[in-house]
């Protein structure tokens, strides 16, 4: 796996590329000289952990038959007071609606969370990661 960032103007705004040619944006925090014209990298960390449990969790229950109508998943974090601010805590809130069993949606978001994202192990062993999940009829 390979990624290529290239600076695109005199401050912090990057591009991030992969393999595939597909392109995001990274930009910092205006106290930085960041101009907001991307995500900051940390946010970024969170949409990598909600994006690949998502996928397992999808995955999971499609296996399971489940019919899922709509999803959407809720991530928060807090960050340390002093340098380097890692995340200590992260919360993963799942919506759900269809016609879902509720231990099902539990046994796909706990296998994601506890054994298939890898994205989720890696954070664990610096922040405390919590869940929780709602359906919706």
């Amino acid at each position: 796996m390979k990624i290529e960032l290239e600076r695109k103007n005199n401050a912090v705004y990057l591009e991030a590329k992969n393999d595939d040619g597909i392109i995001v944006k990274m930009d910092g925090s205006p106290e930085i000289g960041g101009e907001n014209l991307g995500a900051r990298p940390m946010q970024m960390v969170l949409m990598a952990l909600g994006g690949c449990s998502s996928m397992d969790v999808l995955s999971i229950l499609k296996k399971m038959r489940e019919n899922v109508k709509s999803y959407k998943v809720i991530v928060e974090a807090e960050r340390a007071e002093t340098e380097p601010k890692v995340f200590t805590k992260i919360h993963v809130h799942y919506i759900l609606s269809g016609i879902i069993k509720k231990e099902n949606a539990e046994k796909a978001i706990q296998l994601s969370m506890d054994k298939y994202c890898s994205v989720s192990k890696m954070l664990e062993k610096s922040a405390e990661l919590t869940h929780s999940f709602e359906l919706i009829d």
